[in-house]
């Protein structure tokens, strides 16, 4: 049996103005719109992502 572990993202700052890679990263998490919260599963590249752009998303603790 398996339990992935997920994490819940939101995305609280406006995507405008920042480095277009930045945009693409915004959009491969999955976020459509601001302070929209996100459950994805825990995976290294998932960090790696987040960790990319710490100024436009954070993790929700749960």
């Amino acid at each position: 049996m398996t339990t992935n572990k997920t994490l819940r993202i939101q995305y609280y700052r406006s995507a405008i103005c920042t480095p277009v890679k930045h945009k693409k990263i915004v959009a491969g998490l999955g976020f459509t719109r601001l302070n929209q919260i996100v459950e994805r599963v825990d995976t290294p590249s998932l960090r790696g992502m987040v960790q990319a752009v710490p100024h436009l998303v954070r993790i929700i603790e749960q």
